[in-house]
């Protein structure tokens, strides 16, 4: 959590200094031209949509680095079947594909900064895996939501500091990140 924030400041700080440039150059407001709206919506679009892009690999990146530290084999966004990528499998694309690989040696992790419900594309991916993980930042996922993703086998896992934003039922449920480190090195 501390990596993202600082992250995010960083990033902030360099957008604040990139956008500024662009804004002050204007979208056509001279007396001779009128403003380019169309021009501003697309710019905005953009710096929205690369917000969004950051933030999820940042938090891919980050947790790469706790594999990583931890010394957990893993492949990231490696084709499995009908070209879906998985974030993470563990230990590994490998292993995945081979048929002698015992599936429930395998793991998945799908990461999505915010879920909505965009969690159930990760249900599509890795289809050897029967049980899913989903690694979000998003807190306060109705109960509705995470019944729902109980019931299709998907694992949600959030940093500690995010699980007061839950229900007390749903904590029961809710695995950490250490937690979830500590399932795959055991299958590993």
């Amino acid at each position: 959590m501390a990596w993202m924030e600082r992250e995010e400041i960083l990033f902030r700080t360099l957008e604040r200094h990139l956008i500024a440039d662009r804004l002050s150059s204007g979208f056509g407001a001279t007396k001779d031209e009128p403003v380019d709206v169309d021009g501003f919506l697309a710019f905005s679009l953009s710096v929205q949509n690369r917000r969004k892009s950051r933030v999820g690999l940042a938090l891919e990146n980050h947790l790469e680095l706790v594999f990583q530290e931890n010394g957990i084999r893993y492949s990231r966004t490696r084709a499995t079947e009908n070209k879906s990528k998985p974030d993470f499998l563990f230990p590994g694309h490998k292993e995945y594909h081979d048929v002698l690989f015992a599936p429930a040696n395998l793991t998945m992790l799908g990461v999505k900064s915010t879920c909505k419900d965009r969690w159930r594309q990760v249900l599509a991916e890795a289809d050897r895996v029967e049980e899913k993980h989903l690694l979000t930042l998003e807190a306060s996922i109705s109960t509705s939501q995470t019944d729902e993703m109980r019931a299709k086998k998907l694992q949600l896992v959030l940093p500690t500091a995010l699980h007061p934003s839950y229900t007390q039922e749903q904590q029961a449920w809710l695995m950490s990140l250490g937690d979830f480190t500590e399932v795959v090195r055991l299958k590993q």
